[in-house]
């Protein structure tokens, strides 16, 4: 995990790397470990709090920090996902997501609906060498993550997948026909590749939107500053309420890769490996949120996850 976290990415002379228009490659900013959950083990609100004392026990074993002062009596918030491919999924194929987020409280939608448009993939390279900022006026926020999950068949390690984000309002988004590939190709240029003719669409993944149950459990403290709000949640698709899988996920910010330490990632390390072992009877290897999504009614589409 501590030697997938380089610094700035250099170009073939020794300069960092650009992108076509001069400016510098983004850089990881952020330290996102993700444990995916069976979704038998969610079946009340229960759920939430024996995972929030297991959580709590491996931190104080391990000697990570736990503050749930801000989160005493909270309530698990509501949140609705979609994704948005074409018919044969051709931008997940490829390892791009686009999705859309809806926040809810007291059963009624709040805010601007936020899209998501990501390259996710193993290869850090890759993902940092794709220019995914949106062609749009207004405004938005590149998030670059390196995303720690379990092996894929074993209890007790980690994969890196690297997630370079750009984020925005629903309100930001220019006018037009935004389920058109033409629409979203000049979005985001990086999907021109992707488009096969000028009136193809995109649609609603399996026709299924996801409500997405999240538990805030409080901010871990892995030392020398290094915090990191953690959560833990369920996806269940909207219509028929059936469980599709739930998560644990921790994120730690930085702006350097030196700020994070050698000790405090040495104990986020130990944890996200000790929270496997002690939670394995929770655990659900191999998958992630989206390619649950994504493989719903048997669908097996290709993926970088």
């Amino acid at each position: 995990m501590t030697a997938s976290l380089p610094g700035p990415q250099d170009g073939p002379h020794g300069e960092q790397a650009r992108y076509e228009d001069g400016t510098l490659f983004d850089e990881i900013h952020y330290l996102e470990c993700k444990l995916i959950l069976k979704p038998e083990r969610f079946t009340s609100a229960q759920a939430f709090r024996d995972y929030a004392a297991l959580v709590r026990q491996v931190a104080a074993a391990v000697g990570v920090g736990l503050d749930e002062s801000g989160v005493a009596g909270m309530r698990p918030s509501l949140r609705e996902v979609a994704f948005l491919d074409t018919a044969d999924f051709r931008l997940y194929n490829n390892a791009f997501i686009l999705r859309r987020r809806d926040a809810y409280e007291d059963h009624f939608p709040v805010g601007d609906p936020e899209i998501v448009f990501k390259f996710r993939h193993p290869d850090r390279a890759n993902a940092t060498a794709l220019d995914v900022r949106p062609k749009i006026a207004g405004n938005y926020r590149i998030k670059f993550k390196a995303e720690a999950l379990p092996l894929r068949d074993q209890v007790g390690g980690h994969r890196l997948l690297y997630s370079h984000n750009a984020q925005f309002g629903l309100s930001q988004m220019p006018e037009g026909e935004r389920l058109s590939m033409t629409f979203l190709a000049r979005l985001f240029p990086a999907l021109e590749r992707l488009k096969s003719s000028d009136d193809e669409q995109i649609e609603l993944v399996h026709q299924t939107v996801v409500e997405e149950v999240l538990q805030e459990l409080g901010v871990l403290d892995f030392g020398r500053g290094v915090l990191a709000k953690c959560n833990v949640a369920l996806w269940r698709t909207r219509a028929e309420h059936t469980p599709l899988c739930g998560e644990f996920a921790y994120q730690a910010k930085f702006k350097r890769r030196d700020d994070l330490g050698q000790k405090a990632l040495d104990r986020c390390r130990r944890f996200f490996l000790e929270l496997q072992q002690a939670g394995h009877d929770w655990l659900a290897l191999g998958t992630t949120k989206t390619g649950m999504v994504y493989r719903l009614h048997g669908n097996q589409p290709q993926a970088h996850e």
